[in-house]
């Protein structure tokens, strides 16, 4: 029999072991809450979007300015009014042109670059369509293929781009050393311009393979004339018409799938590292979840954002959605707002509340959004340098992916439409001179901020107030084991403005990251700053989220952050 004395002490010695653990156990701190707006690595990266023929062009030898026999496709002026001009032909900005200008682009605070469709398109100005006017648009009687959206063999880059010993792939692995990814524009709802031509032109309303075997044709027929059950070459588009004269590829046909994927297979494994999809909305849901799964079945978590011109939000968020490929969009709603406020001084930062759908939107994920206030399809941000300085101070703070149109750095071609000068040549030497502008000098301080500053480029965002010329916004990431949280002061008034913000405000230590000196704010103290006009101030407070109306507002979000139906996309 034991020795009951032993025993006992046995037991005592147990329960003291245990009352120590479990008082350890109580007093160990709780995991933070997860607050994060979006997981998805490419967030990181404010993206410089380049028309590549129109940026720089690096190397002559590979213009072909005599191309196209009667039909040539180098500078064909459009004029305009008061001297203006815009064109319809190539410029020679090619690879190299961007690539010899990576260091300003990295400079600005850029981590990406998206450019155009790289694959080959005709050798000759198009004849069909209606004539071009003075700031027309989906008018191309007489234009080249020059912005790389009119392929005619999605395996082959376009001869203007590529330079000896400069391929698409030794462009990519550049970039990268310059610390860039690549953004490649793809094209799958459309070729090239396919009828209404006086005379068919070669290579118009043609797709060839990897092989350059000719696997689809038009013939120069209207869409209705169609007749796939004959012509096998017809079957890869749709009897109808959509855009202009472009033909119309067949999302119902297997085999346009199958094209596409490979095509753009080839493309990641020549080192694209993200994917900006055109006309996303002239296709199915059904066919983006196929085409994302394909792509991601061999490359998980690449990223793809779409464009679906549409304004209206009722329309938008399936593309997002786990049924449409969980994939991203450009962000047009948004991209309104910011026109309407920032083209116009004296206008309303709440405009711009109401479009960030920051609870219970449409998206799987508005975080995931790609932001924007213009590009080369629609008319440049018309503002004035205050406002384009405006625009960015917000562009780079809010919640989403920022992306820049070239030039918008020294307000190139503002108001400008396509044919209007749009998407007019660049050139070296606004680039040598850019520093000078005040819009660049802004834009410049803010994107490095934001590429350094991980609750700006993933947190979640809180609205403190959003309020004439005033805005007040807390962005807060809390994931992984960092814990910051970001207080963004923007005043878009003629003068400088005083903020005091009290409510969602967490005491600690406030860094000025931003302007201004940094501030040690109490228990339910008050964050008083002076902001100038035209200008940004950021606090940074890296600590756990703790003070009680900021941690309900937060778990609020993270509940609230996705559209049911998008299966929440991170």
């Amino acid at each position: 029999m034991s020795n009951p004395r032993r025993f006992t002490a046995g037991v005592t010695a147990l329960a003291l072991s245990l009352v120590a653990s479990s008082s350890a156990f109580a007093a160990a701190p709780h995991a933070p809450a997860d607050f994060v707006g979006t997981t998805q690595p490419f967030a990181s990266n404010a993206i410089y979007f380049v028309v590549t023929d129109r940026f720089v062009n690096g190397d002559p030898s590979n213009d072909h300015r005599h191309q196209g026999g009667a039909h040539p496709t180098f500078d064909i002026p459009v004029h305009g009014p008061n001297g203006q001009t815009a064109n319809l032909g190539y410029l020679g900005g090619d690879f190299k042109g961007v690539l010899e200008n990576a260091g300003y682009i990295r400079g600005m605070g850029f981590g990406a670059v998206w450019i155009t469709p790289i694959v080959d398109n005709p050798d000759q100005a198009f004849t069909g369509g209606k004539p071009v006017k003075w700031g027309s648009t989906l008018t191309d009687h007489g234009k080249s293929g020059y912005h790389g959206y009119w392929g005619i063999n999605f395996y082959r880059v376009d001869e203007h781009l590529p330079s000896k010993h400069l391929d698409y792939a030794q462009f990519t692995h550049g970039m990268h050393a310059a610390g860039l990814k690549v953004v490649q524009d793809i094209v799958l709802n459309h070729g090239s311009p396919a009828f209404s031509m006086p005379v068919k032109q070669p290579q118009f309303g043609q797709i060839f393979d990897a092989n350059g075997k000719l696997i689809a044709d038009e013939d120069n027929l209207p869409p209705w004339k169609l007749d796939p059950v004959k012509h096998p070459l017809q079957r890869f588009y749709n009897a109808w018409p959509d855009l202009a004269q472009l033909s119309n590829n067949n999302d119902q046909n297997p085999a346009v799938l199958k094209y596409f994927v490979d095509a753009y297979l080839k493309w990641i494994g020549e080192g694209a590292d993200a994917f900006r999809i055109d006309t996303m909305n002239h296709m199915s849901t059904r066919f983006w979840a196929k085409f994302a799964a394909a792509i991601h079945a061999k490359h998980p978590g690449f990223f793809m954002f779409g464009e679906a011109f549409d304004s209206n939000v009722d329309n938008l968020g399936k593309y997002t959605w786990k049924s449409g490929g969980s994939m991203s969009l450009l962000d047009f709603p948004l991209k309104d707002a910011m026109r309407k406020v920032f083209e116009h001084p004296h206008s309303d930062f709440g405009t711009l509340q109401a479009a960030l759908y920051l609870t219970n939107g449409p998206y799987a994920n508005p975080y995931r959004l790609v932001t924007f206030y213009d590009n080369h399809d629609m008319k440049r941000l018309d503002a004035s340098d205050n406002g384009f300085i405006d625009a960015n101070n917000f562009l780079f703070t809010a919640r989403g992916i920022p992306a820049i149109y070239y030039g918008s750095e020294i307000g190139f071609e503002r108001g400008k439409g396509e044919h209007q000068g749009n998407r007019n040549y660049f050139g070296q030497k606004r680039i040598d001179a850019a520093s000078k502008s005040p819009i660049y000098q802004h834009l410049k301080r803010i994107a490095q901020l934001r590429e350094h500053t991980p609750a700006l480029q993933r947190g979640l965002m809180l609205v403190e107030h959003m309020k004439g010329d005033q805005a007040a916004f807390y962005r807060v990431l809390q994931h992984n084991g960092t814990h910051q949280i970001a207080l963004v002061l923007l005043n878009k008034s003629d003068r400088p403005a005083n903020f005091s913000v009290q409510r969602y405000l967490q005491a600690g230590h406030w860094q000025a990251a931003l302007g201004g000196s940094d501030i040690d704010i109490a228990k339910h103290g008050t964050l008083h700053a002076t902001v100038p006009a035209h200008g940004a101030r950021v606090y940074l407070l890296d600590a756990v989220a703790q003070q009680p109306d900021l941690v309900a507002e937060l778990t609020r979000l993270m509940r609230e952050r996705g559209h049911p139906s998008g299966v929440y996309t991170h």
